[in-house]
């Protein structure tokens, strides 16, 4: 037979296939491997160091901006120490809450034995306030109830006058003096004080020798507005308690401090200041 006779029918071509693999199918999709990374670099990284000069010189410019927050400190300290020495006080405003004007803080800044002195002081400040809203409210009725536009003019001065002049010239300077124990701070509240308590009397009568007709709410005004309009003569009495409670508390008020200011020695360290004022003027 010849060579073809030796050849085996039944051997496939392909003598390495596996009989038991599994065929796939025609709809079948050949499953794919996620690829492995295959590149693999043998280029090292060079990571520069840094040389001991390096250090050094960093180490130096740490330490100089050290020292000058140092020094940045200590002129801010040096400052604060000067500026507490002349008695300047940097006081923020915090007063009234809602819109501050000025600085208020009466537990905090005033001492714990002083401390009902200055609230009752205060509300005389803010009683003046009122008494002066209230007066140009009953002087707007009795404007409207022909009284002239005269009064109302003079009803609108002594809010803008008053209102900030209470604070500045003896309210303020009653702060400072129960806060630093100052006999000259005292000595200017007395003097402008006094003040305050005579106009306060004089709202109380509200004579027209002092004041244009029926410009305050007191009692003479009162009397006479009562025959004209039973209403802004109720407006006016009222406006006239508030004068006579008011010049009431701020008489007990100075009365108060002025025993608090002599028991405490302060009236003889304020003739000892003028005794010296005057020795120098000479």
């Amino acid at each position: 037979m010849g060579r073809g006779d030796d050849s085996n029918p039944f051997a496939h071509d392909d003598d390495d296939v596996n009989p038991f693999a599994r065929v796939p199918s025609r709809n079948s999709r050949p499953t794919q491997l996620s690829p492995e990374r295959a590149y693999y670099s043998d280029a090292t990284v060079n990571i520069p160091l840094d040389s001991p000069t390096d250090f050094r010189k960093k180490e130096m410019e740490l330490q100089a901006r050290e020292n000058e927050l140092k020094r940045r400190e200590q002129e801010l300290k040096r400052r604060e120490d000067a500026i507490a020495r002349a008695g300047i006080v940097i006081e923020e405003k915090n007063w009234p809450p809602l819109f501050p004007i000025i600085h208020h803080d009466i537990a905090n800044e005033i001492p714990v034995h002083l401390q009902k002195l200055q609230y009752v002081a205060f509300t005389t400040w803010i009683g003046l306030i009122w008494c002066l809203i209230w007066n140009f409210l009953a002087v707007t009725a009795a404007w409207i109830n022909g009284g002239g536009p005269k009064i109302w003019l003079l009803s609108i001065i002594y809010i803008i006058s008053g209102v900030p002049g209470s604070y500045v010239f003896w309210y303020r300077p009653l702060y400072r003096a129960m806060r630093t124990e100052s006999a000259l701070k005292f000595g200017i509240f007395f003097f402008t004080y006094l003040f305050h308590i005579g106009f306060c009397c004089l709202a109380t009568i509200a004579p027209p020798i002092f004041f244009d007709g029926k410009s305050l709410t007191g009692i003479l005004p009162t009397l006479d507005m009562f025959s004209d309009n039973s209403l802004v003569g109720v407006l006016y009495f009222v406006g006239c308690a508030f004068f006579a409670i008011e010049s009431l508390i701020s008489i007990w008020v100075i009365q108060q401090i002025y025993m608090y200011f002599r028991g405490s020695g302060k009236a003889a360290e304020m003739k000892r200041e003028a005794a010296r004022t005057m020795a120098a003027a000479l």
